[in-house]
């Protein structure tokens, strides 16, 4: 047992409790992100209004999201490192997500502002959480296991969130199943109630199996002030303003990093574009609501077997070729999305997005993890949000832009093709042996330099030096 779970990445106790993250939070971007609330927003939220303007306002609701955790994101990471907070920044953003997607269940008819108000701040409770959960990779695991690690945890996030959205989608095709309203005659609140319920459950979902993740999982130590600072003196926030600074002008230093952050800018803008945009442009063309449900849950389980292969193919071929590999699939995922007009070829892109998705984006976590320093993996990691965030900010933004243009979502679609190949392109100029060399020497470097100097380290209330 033991042996096999190594082989899975998931033989300690806090690398499992770590992966049970994204059990926890993967049913925030299926049920919410992805399948239920989308469908909800246009017909439910959106009534009365044309489909192509309920899918602009959706797309311009994911827009203002990611631009709000876009910019908070590098700073709060960076804060973290200071004071060793990473687990309660955590903590303190998926709070802000519970209580957005359990204020979902008094969305009624019309009611369109407040259905983009909570969206909007599920989405910045969702992300920004993430920036601190991807931080704490490099800190649990170790070189050789952190590409298994991270495509684990993106296998359990399939597992988890396809399994709470298959649940979802049982009680709401099927109500009378869990004595649930259902037959003629039922008034509006007795209709939606399948769906709204649904969004209380992940708020449930997402709190419950979030508990071994701060039960297990060790806070790293805080990296203290940079030298220079009087930690009694000087606000948390200037001091991670100026280390963002330090930062980005650092950046040409790790220059392979740098790269492989702008590729994944580029390329992952095409991936979140098709996770966030794909229901309400099915909505938009006419497939059946339980169709898309059903083929989210298809991603979630095609995703398990794929991204565990996928943590498998970069052990054999690299993490490198492993993600240009799933980037060339979504060409042809592209494609398909262009001629779609049933519900059948819906099911082969849901088909197609759950062999490739989990596996191109753990492999692109761990990979940049293996090319910056454990010391600043909470500053870097949120530069790496940043970029992720990004990524949701200008391919959603294009969507109802040429949606706009053309009256259609289609256009939109096959114009997603360029962020894969100008990632791609960006990607294959990532020299991933000279960008670890780089990161583990500067590790060593910081370790002699915190063992030959006194460093200032603040307490945990940012009042004054702590020994």
């Amino acid at each position: 047992m033991n042996d096999w779970l190594r082989k899975l990445g998931l033989d300690r106790p806090e690398l499992r409790a770590w992966a049970m993250y994204d059990w926890a939070n993967s049913a925030m971007m299926c049920t919410i992100i992805t399948a239920v609330f989308p469908i909800y927003y246009e017909k439910v939220a959106c009534a009365g209004m044309k489909r192509e303007e309920a899918t602009r306002w959706y797309a311009d609701a994911t827009t203002l999201a990611m631009v709000i955790i876009a910019v908070l994101g590098p700073l709060l990471g960076t804060m973290a490192d200071f004071n060793g907070r990473k687990k309660r920044m955590l903590g303190g953003f998926m709070a802000l997500g519970l209580a957005s997607i359990a204020g979902m269940f008094l969305i009624d008819t019309g009611d369109w502002v407040l259905a983009s108000i909570l969206f909007i701040l599920a989405n910045i409770g969702a992300n920004g959480s993430f920036v601190f959960y991807d931080a704490l990779l490099p800190h649990i695991a170790r070189d050789d296991e952190v590409d298994r690690v991270s495509t684990a945890g993106y296998a359990l996030g399939y597992l988890g969130g396809g399994g709470l959205l298959a649940l979802n989608l049982a009680w709401i095709q099927k109500p009378e199943w869990f004595g649930l309203p259902s037959g003629a005659n039922l008034t509006d609140a007795q209709q939606t109630l399948p769906a709204r319920l649904s969004f209380l459950s992940v708020a449930v979902w997402w709190l419950v199996f979030s508990i071994p993740l701060f039960r297990r999982v060790p806070e790293p130590p805080s990296a203290g002030l940079p030298a220079g600072y009087d930690p009694a003196a000087v606000l948390p926030v200037r001091a991670a303003v100026d280390r963002l600074i330090a930062t980005g002008r650092g950046l040409r230093h790790y220059r392979q990093a740098f790269l492989m952050l702008l590729a994944f800018l580029i390329y992952n803008d095409g991936i979140g574009t098709i996770i966030r945009m794909a229901a309400p442009y099915a909505t938009e063309i006419g497939i059946d609501q339980g169709i898309i449900i059903g083929s989210v849950v298809l991603v979630q389980f095609v995703g398990i077997p794929c991204a565990f292969l996928f943590g498998a193919l970069a052990g054999r071929i690299g993490a490198k070729r492993s993600i240009a590999l799933g980037l060339t699939a979504y060409v042809g995922i592209c494609i398909v999305g262009y001629f779609m007009r049933t519900g059948f070829h819906f099911l082969l892109l849901a088909f197609l997005v759950g062999a490739v998705q989990g596996g191109t984006q753990a492999l692109s976590r761990s990979l940049f993890a293996s090319l910056v320093p454990r010391d600043k993996s909470g500053e870097f990691f949120g530069f790496f949000g940043t970029a992720e965030k990004f990524a949701g900010i200008f391919g959603p933004a294009i969507f109802g832009q040429i949606n706009r243009w053309t009256g259609s979502s289609r256009g939109a679609i096959l114009a997603v093709i360029a962020f894969f190949v100008a990632g791609g392109l960006l990607l294959a100029l990532v020299d991933v042996p000279e960008g670890q060399r780089l990161a583990r020497a500067e590790e060593a470097q910081d370790l002699a330099a915190s063992t030959t100097a006194p460093q200032a380290v603040l307490d945990p209330d940012w009042g004054g030096a702590a020994n």
